[in-house]
């Protein structure tokens, strides 16, 4: 069976996503919604780098819904434009079109009130939606489910992200929403009070659900470190003294010690926090299950480009596009990982 799929953004996921959309062959790509007007009329293949593919990008939603789509792969930027997206996913949704996306990431395990409006427009539509990618997504959800079926007993399951984002060259993530520098003594967005629990409580839940573990809450706290010196990323310059490190942990608790822990470990340079966890290979997701027996898992990230955070985008992108079948054929409504049959990589081997 062939889906006809809508890419929805053409950004730094949204480009990899087109590019898995073209390599998938029971996929096909239907229309192209931008938000960039210098992007309107040019043909998607061109924002992608591929050869033409015969299909114009648009910034006319009306007319790409028009298409009646099976899929719309979502990986529109949610951070700054909230409220945005939350419209474009009930819209999409109401129009009777399935959706996989990347944002915003609190849907990929909502509270029940979170979650009821993007549920109930789904429902209306008859159709599905799934919120995912690599983290929050596979990295903290399947991975370590899968190695906690290996286990006797579990004491304590820690999901880590340890990755150096100098080459992410995304400036509203990094300076606008992270606070990378930025003053070590003004409050960025990310660790504004609530906000990492809002954005990475959902992955401590669906673990402790998937565990059934019930949670007694939710814990938050984070370390910053600043630049020794001025230096330069993709993204931009990194003054002296600005932040450019940051670690924090969101816990899920129970009998008053965590049971579930998602941490990251975010470096713009390798060299800062020597003493902060350090990743496998130039950067990894790390599964680490304490219990019996004591399990520590790293999957390595690599692009063919030699850089790891390629390699994040691409994870997050295909396990949306890969992901589409699955949520077309699940039942209508608000989905999650615990929801879906297993994704492989179906068709992809060449």
């Amino acid at each position: 069976m062939t889906y006809r799929v809508v890419l929805w953004g053409t950004g730094n996921v949204g480009r990899n996503a087109l590019i898995g959309i073209d390599a998938r062959p029971d996929l096909e790509l239907a229309g192209v919604w931008v938000s960039n007007p210098d992007k309107v009329g040019r043909d998607a293949g061109e924002l992608a780098g591929l050869g033409r593919l015969g299909v114009t990008a648009t910034n006319d939603a009306e007319a790409v819904l028009a298409l009646r789509p099976d899929c719309v792969v979502y990986t529109s930027m949610a951070d700054v434009r909230l409220d945005e997206a939350m419209e474009d996913l009930t819209r999409i949704l109401r129009a009777g079109v399935n959706v996989v996306s990347s944002s915003p990431v609190f849907l990929q395990f909502p509270d029940d009130e979170v979650g009821a409006p993007i549920h109930r427009a789904a429902l209306e539509g008859g159709v599905s939606i799934w919120v995912n990618g690599v983290d929050p997504g596979f990295a903290n959800d399947w991975l370590p489910l899968t190695i906690t079926g290996i286990s006797e007993r579990i004491t304590q399951v820690r999901c880590m992200e340890i990755l150096n984002y100098s080459t992410y060259a995304q400036p509203t993530v990094l300076f606008d929403v992270m606070g990378f520098g930025r003053p070590m003594d003004e409050t960025p967005l990310l660790l504004s009070p609530t906000v990492l629990t809002l954005a990475w409580g959902s992955v401590v839940r669906q673990l402790a659900a998937g565990l059934d573990v019930e949670l007694e809450g939710i814990e938050e706290s984070y370390t910053r470190l600043p630049a020794p010196e001025t230096f330069e990323i993709d993204a931009g310059t990194v003054e002296k003294g600005t932040a450019a490190a940051l670690r924090f942990e969101v816990r899920g608790m129970r009998g008053g010690r965590p049971v579930v822990v998602l941490e990251h470990v975010t470096r713009l340079r390798d060299d800062l926090g020597p003493d902060w966890p350090q990743p496998a290979g130039q950067g990894s997701y790390r599964v680490e299950v304490r219990g019996e027996p004591d399990y520590t898992l790293d999957l390595q990230l690599l692009g063919t480009n030699g850089d790891h955070n390629t390699a994040g985008l691409k994870a997050t992108a295909m396990r949306l596009v890969n992901a589409v079948p699955s949520v077309v054929a699940a039942p209508a409504g608000l989905l999650t990982a615990l929801d879906l049959p297993l994704v492989t990589g179906r068709g992809l081997v060449r």
